[in-house]
């Protein structure tokens, strides 16, 4: 029988210098992706011990090849182009007002990329296999293998001015990325991988960002809001499309408030409460939220809405340098045992230590000492719930 209150991460860990200076040269074409990938191997070699040591029980490869959680997927799928934010911006329909956003929300603008659609779109190569096989190789724990949702790829890279001469509207283009992922997800199951994430923080953006009529950052996301619902409503829609009759993989899906600054006050706030009628809906496993941070409101949101899914519970916040104590851990999750039996509770950060190659929200040093403090709770757990 698997262990209860299993230990897991939500996917990038902070990246050592050496590696980003590959990263750059290699977007430089000063050294080929064959020395690039070489040189990553290390750096994954890293992040794997650095998770084992903590006592992570379900771990990933740090991300430590890609540029971040979503962009890496330009030199995967044809059609795509990786800009920094301040390359696209002149696309705003208020380049000033943007500016001023972006400054507000502390956005590196020149160090944050995001992938554009640029032309028709269609497959090279597969996403994520090369991780997964090479994570696989060098761990006996099981793996985790973090993906962009369909919903996040749309919304970032359908740019009007640039996508709109391909794709007349980003639900087409929605189409394209959810058959491309779902063909992913099924890859990954074949090769051993137990638990595929799907992120999808920008559905907080939709219900807290700014008025509809604003244009918002949110992992890049460009374009303006439409009608909440509607928005919703058709993210639900092209995820389950994506994921509906796969079976022989855990699948998750993972939503928090941004995750680019260590300021509280650039993310989102505002609890899950407006999405649980759609996240109950979603076709997965497992829904993997933040909870550490008081932006995220409370777990007794659940409360009227039960659910027999598993819950990937965020109880410690990766962008504070203080240690959540072991205690503290454990008193936050017997609260969500009120809602979700200790079998469907996994334990991890709220969000990713590095998700951002170049502005990585903490140190590995502090990253590892939060999650040991998260394993150590979780041994206490089973102790008394088992």
């Amino acid at each position: 029988m698997d262990k209860i209150f299993p230990v897991t991460v939500v996917g990038s860990w902070p990246r050592p210098k050496w590696l980003l200076d590959a990263l750059r040269r290699k977007r430089e074409g000063k050294i080929s992706d064959e020395e690039f990938q070489a040189i990553a191997d290390e750096a994954v070699l890293i992040a794997i011990k650095y998770q084992e040591d903590a006592g992570v029980d379900i771990i990933s490869d740090g991300e430590q090849r890609r540029d971040n959680f979503y962009s890496f997927v330009a030199d995967k799928i044809e059609g795509v182009e990786l800009k920094t934010v301040a390359e696209f911006i002149d696309f705003a329909e208020d380049k000033a007002a943007f500016e001023e956003l972006l400054r507000k929300l502390d956005v590196p603008a020149f160090s944050i990329r995001t992938p554009i659609v640029t032309n028709f779109i269609k497959k090279k190569t597969p996403i994520a296999l090369n991780e997964a096989k090479f994570l696989k190789e060098h761990t006996n724990k099981k793996i985790k293998v973090a993906l962009p949702g369909p919903y996040l790829l749309t919304r970032s890279s359908w740019i009007k001015g640039i996508s709109d001469k391909y794709y007349k509207r980003k639900e087409d283009l929605a189409e394209e990325f959810s058959k491309i992922l779902r063909e992913e997800i099924k890859l990954l199951r074949d090769n051993g991988v137990d638990f595929v994430q799907l992120d999808e923080p920008v559905l907080m953006e939709v219900l807290y960002g700014p008025e509809l009529s604003v244009q918002t950052f949110m992992c890049a996301a460009l374009t303006a809001k439409e009608n909440p619902r509607d928005e919703l409503r058709f993210a639900l829609d092209i995820l389950n499309k994506t994921v509906e009759g796969i079976s022989g993989v855990r699948l998750g899906v993972h939503i928090c408030r941004g995750n680019w600054s260590k300021s509280e006050d650039a993310q989102l706030k505002g609890d899950y409460y407006p999405l649980l009628p759609f996240l109950l809906d979603m076709k997965v496993n497992q829904y993997v939220l933040e909870f550490a941070t008081k932006r995220a409101g409370s777990i007794d949101v659940f409360k009227d809405y039960p659910t027999e899914k598993e819950i990937g519970l965020g109880v410690v916040n990766p962008k504070t340098d203080e240690v959540e104590k072991p205690e503290d851990i454990i008193n936050f999750v017997e609260k969500a045992l009120n809602y979700f039996k200790p079998e469907r509770i996994f334990l991890n950060p709220d969000c990713g230590f590095g998700t951002f190659a170049e502005s990585p929200v903490n140190t590995p040093k502090v990253s590892f000492l939060k999650l040991k403090s998260i394993s150590k709770a979780a041994s206490i757990l089973r102790e008394k719930y088992h």
